[in-house]
């Protein structure tokens, strides 16, 4: 009996020290995230106006808003979310459902993986290559690919990894009844992963939100308001790297206040996605 006393006690010591530390860990993690988006708060909405959201950049010195670079921003990840998404859904589904033990899937996959971790500045130049030297001038088209290119490796994982934890029960059961595969795929395995997709789409858009090195080598940046796909085009994150690294405080005060409106937005599209997908599987 005290053999077993002892043995459940240095467990449960253990256990406690364990469970201590992961919570101090947990902590000091969102400790960090505290303080940015304190930060992001306190000196992003002293700027927060309605000029903001319905004027154009300003020159050095002058009040302003920001409302060509939140276009731009919209218009290229919209562009780059259309194009991406059915590209990673269907490789994903690919890997999961037919070539699950292929070696292309197994290619395929390092290849993403090298994707998924490399640096954007790199598909920036890419692009630039690609696009922007032969065109002769930056574009939003341009800058749209870049972005896309970004969204696609993060789609084929988070839709891979959720339609294998779809059971196979799930599927023998459509395909019982004599569905053909792509029913089952369509009507049984998307429904069961729908939320887990929908997280790495927004997973997507959370990345090229606020990524700038790759549109500094493909859109550029506008002064002035452009809805022409094939000239640049300004940008949030652009904007707010030259408006950051300025003398001036009206162009800083605009850099902090694009900060957070990005970080706001991310946050609200968000919860409005799980919402919505909690309320389809309560369905």
């Amino acid at each position: 009996m005290s053999t077993a006393s002892s043995l459940h006690s240095r467990r449960k010591t253990r256990n406690s020290v364990m469970m201590t530390l992961c919570v101090v860990a947990a902590g000091i993690g969102l400790a960090w995230l505290a303080l940015i988006l304190g930060a992001l708060v306190y000196k992003g909405a002293a700027g927060l106006s309605l000029d903001v959201f319905t004027q154009m950049t300003p020159p050095p010195g002058d009040a302003g808003g920001l409302l060509n670079a939140i276009y731009g921003s919209v218009v290229m990840t919209v562009i780059a979310v259309i194009v991406g998404t059915p590209i990673g859904v269907l490789a994903g589904t690919y890997m999961a459902e037919y070539g699950r033990f292929s070696k292309l899937t197994t290619v395929v996959r390092f290849i993403n993986d090298i994707l998924l971790s490399a640096p954007s500045i790199i598909i920036g130049l890419f692009v630039y290559e690609l696009m922007v030297r032969p065109m002769g001038h930056f574009s939003a088209i341009a800058g749209a690919v870049a972005l896309a290119i970004l969204v696609i490796p993060v789609v084929v994982r988070t839709t891979e990894d959720m339609l294998n934890l779809v059971p196979n029960a799930l599927r023998e059961a459509g395909t019982a009844i004599g569905a053909p595969r792509w029913v089952v795929i369509k009507s049984v395995a998307y429904r069961a992963a729908l939320s887990g997709i929908v997280t790495g789409i927004l997973l997507s858009i959370a990345r090229i939100s606020g990524e700038t090195a790759p549109l500094l080598f493909t859109a550029l940046n506008n002064q002035f308001w452009s809805s022409n796909l094939n000239a640049p085009m300004a940008s949030l994150p652009v904007t707010i790297f030259q408006f950051a690294l300025s003398p001036y405080e009206e162009w800083q005060q605009l850099a902090w206040t694009g900060a957070l409106i990005i970080t706001l937005t991310v946050l609200a599209l968000s919860i409005f996605a799980r919402s919505l997908t909690g309320r389809r599987e309560d369905k």
